[in-house]
């Protein structure tokens, strides 16, 4: 039984026959996001969404129906599906490692329609790329990873990476793109300090960038930015911005960036499944549903929002609401995840809603690990 008075019910009115937890994809929604992202880009031509928050086809479709063709890669599976969705440009921004390096390479070989790039940030995977490339008779594009400040990937912008960028164009099969940019760990609401410490930290870039030009090195492109500092970025005339976040959003974003209007493309849809006690709910969205690394509470269910946590497992996640005793085991709700682009990577389909019904599903076709 759906619960009446929940948001839930108003949003979506054919959900009786729909397993939960489910997760609900708005492509009304999502083609609103794109159309902001384009806005604030100034072009189509300056974005290279990343496909990792979604990891969906019709998503990507969605996005090249408005004039983007480059696109952004964490893994083989979200690469693959680029390619089998014909984008004209695919930079796999993931270092690539063991087999992985053969793969991508075997991949961009049967594709020679499509322009394949990876990141690098040190001699060795250059060596191996370079060579898988011979092996394969194939160039591939590369861009040199730098490391503005995250402390994940990448090489500091300093005469040593200047040294390897040098060092790249002396490989026989790479083709030098230029710079591969993330500050991920740019995370300050006030937008003010946030263009202040993303500019700042793109100065040392812009050195380098001085420095490569003055020894005769040309830097084609810089791919440069996530969600949070894109906006930024994109008052830089000659960087390509990569927002991933922004075609769904989600409430982590949406509540530390109050500045970037995007709207919640992506839902959870969940049922009560046991009250075990005065003011507690069970809902049936453990940690196989939806993120579980960020600190609680890490989904807002549409109309209980105050609702506070109390527990949560592998299948079950137990809230505390004084709204309980008006909530009978089946009530379903709605619920806008924290941090969407692991969540989504939990689900191997989307259900669609259009028109406040659910008319079809999309495959999470890039949520696979080992490929065939």
């Amino acid at each position: 039984m759906t619960n009446p008075s929940s948001k839930a019910s108003i949003a979506l009115s054919n959900t009786s026959e729909l397993p939960s937890p489910a997760l609900i994809v708005y492509p009304d929604r999502v083609e609103a996001n794109i159309q902001h992202m384009i806005a604030i880009a100034g072009s189509p031509d300056r974005l290279r969404p990343h496909v990792k928050t979604h990891k969906m086809a019709e998503v990507c479709a969605l996005q090249t129906a408005q004039g983007i063709r480059k696109f952004k890669a964490s893994t083989l599976a979200e690469a693959r599906m680029l390619a089998s969705s014909e984008a004209d440009d695919i930079l796999l921004a993931y270092q690539p490692a063991g087999p992985d390096i053969h793969d991508y390479v075997r991949l961009a070989k049967e594709n020679p329609n499509t322009t394949f790039s990876t990141i690098v940030d040190n001699p060795d995977t250059i060596n191996l790329l370079n060579s898988a490339c011979n092996e394969h008779a194939i160039e591939l594009g590369v861009f040199l990873d730098i490391n503005s400040g995250m402390n994940r990937t990448g090489i500091a912008p300093d005469e040593t990476a200047a040294k390897l960028y040098a060092r790249l164009h002396q490989s026989s099969k790479l083709i030098v793109r230029g710079l591969h940019v993330y500050d991920g760990h740019i995370h300050e609401s006030n937008f003010e300090k946030r263009e202040r410490q993303t500019n700042e930290e793109f100065a040392k870039v812009e050195t380098l960038v001085q420095s490569l030009n003055s020894s005769g090195l040309d830097v084609p492109t810089i791919v440069a930015g996530g969600s949070p500092t894109f906006p930024i970025h994109a008052k830089r005339a000659a960087v390509e911005l990569s927002p991933g976040t922004t075609l769904l959003w989600d409430f982590g974003y949406g509540d530390a960036f109050p500045d970037l209007a995007f709207q919640h493309a992506a839902m959870l849809f969940t049922r009560v499944i046991s009250k075990p006690a005065p003011g507690l709910l069970c809902f049936d969205l453990g940690h196989k549903a939806v993120a579980s690394e960020m600190e609680p509470p890490r989904i807002r269910l549409l109309g209980l929002e105050d609702a506070t946590f109390v527990s949560h497992s592998e299948e079950h996640l137990v809230l505390k609401s004084d709204r309980a005793s008006e909530i009978s085991v089946g009530y379903s709700f709605l619920g806008i995840p924290k941090h969407i682009c692991p969540t989504v990577a939990l689900h191997n389909k989307a259900a669609i809603a259009e028109d406040g019904r659910i008319t079809g599903f999309w495959e999470i076709a890039a949520r696979s690990r080992i490929l065939e």
